[in-house]
């Protein structure tokens, strides 16, 4: 991503990553996964960059925290972006796999990788891939609820997001243990969850067998994020 305008923002509250990118000539810009709570923060950033919002873009329906789109598209006029699986009726524009979104120059391609829910998009931007909850840094997003299958998830990385070049770049949704991202090659050698020695049986009883809490803020995300945030 030489020479693009690129900020990775975090939310401590959810360990939520954000992402602002932006093209520096036209100012056209897209944000993925905003945060209800830091969109005044984001907004900021954008006016101070002078930037044109283009779209704010979702990978998935979130249970750990409201989503920023509906707040920061009314103060900016950008479009609100969403799976075509995720439920979020609020969305200007529902993708599917291998659809695509612009900015300036650069071509976003919408990848499904279903699995963490059933609405789960990647997307690619210039040698990168934003993961959302299907892949993290050493990790991978949980499939008790939600639609999870963790029989789809596996499919999701081994097929799709293992497919791209290794030395495609990681930015995931969330970092529960210090990381900002990886690569394709890293994560298929050392994800102690899913690299390229596990097998589909060997995952799923790992996935099966997690027994987490549900994340604290579920009843309340999940029913707001279907509006889009607009709460």
């Amino acid at each position: 991503m030489k020479n693009m305008i690129f900020r990775q923002l975090f939310d401590q509250d959810s360990w939520t990553f954000t992402y602002l990118l932006a093209d520096p000539l036209t100012k056209e810009a897209i944000m993925i996964d905003p945060v209800y709570e830091k969109a005044e923060r984001d907004l900021t950033l954008i006016r101070e960059l002078d930037l044109k919002l283009k779209y704010t873009i979702e990978t998935h329906t979130h249970a750990d925290h409201i989503t920023g789109a509906a707040k920061i598209s009314a103060a900016t006029g950008a479009k609100k972006v969403a799976g075509k699986q995720s439920g979020a009726v609020c969305a200007d524009i529902l993708v599917d796999d291998g659809d695509t979104l612009e900015f300036g120059p650069y071509i976003v391609k919408c990848i499904s990788t279903p699995g963490h829910t059933d609405g789960c998009m990647s997307y690619y931007v210039s040698g990168s891939l934003f993961t959302g909850d299907a892949l993290f840094v050493r990790g991978n997003g949980r499939t008790d609820f939600q639609q999870g299958s963790p029989e789809r998830l596996f499919e999701s990385i081994t097929q799709k997001i293992y497919s791209l070049p290794d030395e495609t770049i990681i930015y995931p949704a969330h970092d529960y243990k210090g990381h900002s991202f990886s690569t394709v090659e890293e994560e298929k050698k050392f994800n102690p969850r899913i690299n390229e020695t596990v097998t589909l049986d060997q995952f799923v009883k790992t996935m099966n067998g997690l027994n987490l809490p549900d994340p604290k803020k579920i009843h309340e995300a999940v029913p707001a994020n279907l509006v889009c945030g607009n709460v």
